[in-house]
């Protein structure tokens, strides 16, 4: 497992374009919808987990997951929020990861499911590299002194996550305004793409206009 703890969360990046990609080659409304969403949830869910790094930077200046330990009887609040912010990333129902990776899921299978089937094994391995990192951080034994006496979070700081918290949440229990929003545009792009796969079929030199000029 990657030890630097900043770089772990980069990589989670590339597994959310994985759904992205997933979601809009699956050709249809609901892949599309939720590859959008998944953009929307990435865009939330891993700012936040960059900033509580952040503000650990700030009181420890180490970003390698050996150094901490202990952390959720020192830093409760930050504990909490790392934990909400790493399920969110890794799509726990009741979050904007879950409504929008479900809805991926649910349109690669309807083109091909045993794309969904392997991206539904991502998931796994998902929470295979992010949990091992919030034990390791939080609740491994506090082995090292400096971590004993760390100032939680102040009001600033709770004050620049709340927000994402709330629309993490909002877009877990109820995306429909987003998803109606979005719906217009998601019904075009599949009409365009509709079109420039049938151009070759029906357009000059294609196998239509050939099988016609035969006749």
């Amino acid at each position: 497992v990657q030890p630097n703890a900043k770089k772990l969360v980069a990589y989670t990046s590339v597994a959310h374009l994985g759904f992205v990609i997933l979601g809009i080659f699956a050709f249809n409304l609901i892949g599309l919808q939720g590859a959008l969403l998944v953009m929307i949830g990435h865009g939330l869910s891993t700012p936040m987990l960059f900033f509580l790094l952040g503000m650990l930077y700030e009181r420890r200046h180490s970003y390698e997951i050996d150094d901490f330990g202990g952390l959720a009887a020192s830093l409760p609040i930050f504990a909490t929020m790392l934990v909400f912010a790493a399920m969110a990333s890794i799509g726990l129902p009741g979050t904007a990861g879950f409504a929008s990776e479900f809805l991926v899921l649910v349109g690669a299978f309807m083109s091909r499911p045993w794309m969904a089937l392997v991206a539904a094994l991502g998931v796994i391995f998902a929470a295979y590299y992010m949990l091992p990192m919030v034990q390791r951080m939080l609740f491994n034994p506090l082995a090292r002194r400096e971590n004993s006496g760390l100032p939680d979070l102040n009001a600033r700081e709770i004050g620049v996550l709340a927000p994402l918290v709330v629309l993490i949440i909002l877009l877990g229990f109820y995306p429909k305004p987003v998803l109606d929003r979005m719906q217009p545009a998601a019904s075009r792009v599949l009409e365009l793409s509709q079109t420039s796969r049938l151009a070759p079929e029906f357009g000059p030199g294609g196998r239509v206009a050939a099988a016609s000029d035969n006749r």
